[in-house]
């Protein structure tokens, strides 16, 4: 398959599963829009990469996720870069691990517009476009914690919860308009999110690192396996093909058998 000539947004971009995604994307064509925080000049090295690699254009914006304001203008200026937004992937994502009762009110809220309400403004600006050009892909990142539930991630599992909810009914909206709208809910990948939890969680529930790993977040996970940013970005890819056309309203799992059980 090939995405030239397509432009591919994806927040949350600058590590981890987004930036697999905007790679992944690169290679088949697509210029795309990296967005996140990090160092800057690991950024640039990662967008300057993106190019150098795979010959598209790909451009950085800082867009701050919990504020609606410049998640519209971050949709609005890779339309005026690119001419589109055909793709858009909701990838943004925190993590906070604590008891409800001792859960600070300002993470509670900034889980909830980074994980879930930045996804709704994002789409929201971007859709009149897609319905425009009569195409569109919308892929949100949710997470098996979208189906099932783990102790002392309460505004996480909220988050993803809602934003399997929002796939849903973005998808029936969206589907007289050839737009697909799906969600991948990956079980535990390695990623920087993931690596930056664990300290909490060994605070939390009196566990070594090692036992962290074992006991708790691979416990879950029949096969015993972290997901690989690839597998996820390659399922994102096949989401934009034609061969997925008729896939929308969809929560794909990619959790090593977490939630079969």
């Amino acid at each position: 398959m090939s995405l030239k000539s397509k432009t591919a947004l994806v927040t949350g971009s600058t590590s981890g599963i987004g930036l697999a995604i905007a790679r992944a994307f690169a290679a088949q064509g697509a210029d795309v829009v990296l967005n996140g925080f990090g160092k800057a000049e690991e950024i640039e090295r990662n967008r300057a990469a993106i190019e150098q690699e795979f010959g598209v254009r790909a451009i950085y914006s800082a867009a701050d996720m919990t504020k609606p304001a410049e998640i519209e203008a971050m949709v609005q200026e890779a339309q005026a870069r690119f001419g589109s937004v055909d793709i858009l992937v909701n990838n943004a994502g925190i993590q906070f691990v604590s008891p409800v009762e001792e859960f600070p009110a300002d993470k509670w809220e900034q889980i909830i517009a980074i994980n879930l309400s930045s996804a709704f403004y994002a789409m929201k600006a971007a859709i009149p476009g897609m319905k425009t050009r009569g195409w569109g892909r919308i892929i949100n990142t949710a997470s098996a914690h979208s189906l099932v539930a783990s102790p002392f991630k309460s505004a996480y599992v909220a988050a993803k919860h809602g934003i399997s909810g929002l796939t849903k009914s973005a998808a029936l909206e969206l589907a007289p308009h050839k737009i697909t709208v799906n969600c991948i809910s990956p079980g535990y990948v390695w990623t920087p999110l993931v690596e930056a939890q664990i300290p909490d969680t060994m605070k939390a529930r009196g566990l070594t690192k090692e036992q962290v790993i074992e006991d708790v977040m691979l416990k879950a996970q029949p096969t015993k396996e972290f997901v690989t940013v690839d597998q996820v970005a390659a399922l994102a890819v096949f989401l934009c093909s034609d061969a997925a056309s008729q896939m929308t309203g969809s929560n794909l799992t990619m959790d090593g058998g977490w939630t079969a059980q």
